[in-house]
Parts: structure tokens; C-alpha cells; sequence
């Protein structure tokens, strides 16, 4: 079970690494686009975009259809629910951790004026 998680995490994630995929998704989110049409919108061959494509396709994140010489490109099912899941365990991990930082910072602050004071005396 882990592995497949991790599979699809390492998946996911590497779709989502790249600024171009990135960018089709966002532009897939308004409306769906040939890949001739994403092609063009990246100023990037057919070829190249196809491959990219294919990486967003075998993470979930887009599906394609053919009809005729024409492959559209939609979103896909994948919701990236998981995938949020985990960052968001390790976001509140770091929160709780900058928080205790915070707290050990304000309390040396609060030491520092104590002892400024005392020094004064």
C-alpha cells in the first residue's frame, strides 16, 4: 500500500515539477485545448508538448481523446487529494515548529529587556 502511494506521489509530483505542465493545466482549467492549440500557447512542437502531455496523462492530471486527426486534452480525475493530504501533515509540522521558534525567540527578547533593565540599576 505504501509503495503504491509513494509511486503515485513520485508520479504526481513529477508532473507538477515542470513549469510547462504546470502552465497546461492552468490553461486546461479554463477550457480544453488540442495539443496543436497548447503547442502554440508554449511556443513548443508538437512533439515536445505530446511528451508532455503523456507525463500528465500517466499521473491522472489529463486525459485525451481522438477524434478524427485530433487529440483534446481536458483535465483529468485526479484531484490530487492525497497528494494535499501529505503536504498538508508536513505544513503543520513546520507551523507548529516555527511556532515553538517563536516562542524560544520572544522569551530570549523578554530575557534581553530583563536584563538590560537590571544591568541599569
Amino acid at each position: 500500500m505504501v509503495q503504491f502511494h509513494q509511486a503515485r506521489f513520485d508520479t504526481s509530483f513529477a508532473a507538477l515539477s515542470d513549469v510547462t505542465r504546470r502552465g497546461v493545466l492552468e490553461r486546461l482549467a479554463r477550457s480544453d485545448a488540442s495539443i496543436t492549440d497548447l503547442a502554440e500557447s508554449f511556443d513548443m512542437t508538437l512533439t515536445g508538448m505530446k511528451k508532455h502531455v503523456d507525463v500528465l496523462v500517466r499521473a491522472g492530471l489529463v486525459t485525451t481523446e481522438k477524434v478524427g486527426r485530433v487529440r483534446t486534452c481536458r483535465l483529468g480525475v485526479s484531484r490530487l487529494e492525497e497528494e494535499l493530504a501529505w503536504i498538508e501533515r508536513y505544513r503543520q509540522l513546520w507551523a507548529a515548529r516555527f511556532d515553538a521558534l517563536d516562542s524560544v525567540i520572544e522569551d530570549l527578547k523578554q530575557r534581553e529587556k530583563s536584563d538590560g533593565r537590571n544591568e541599569g540599576d
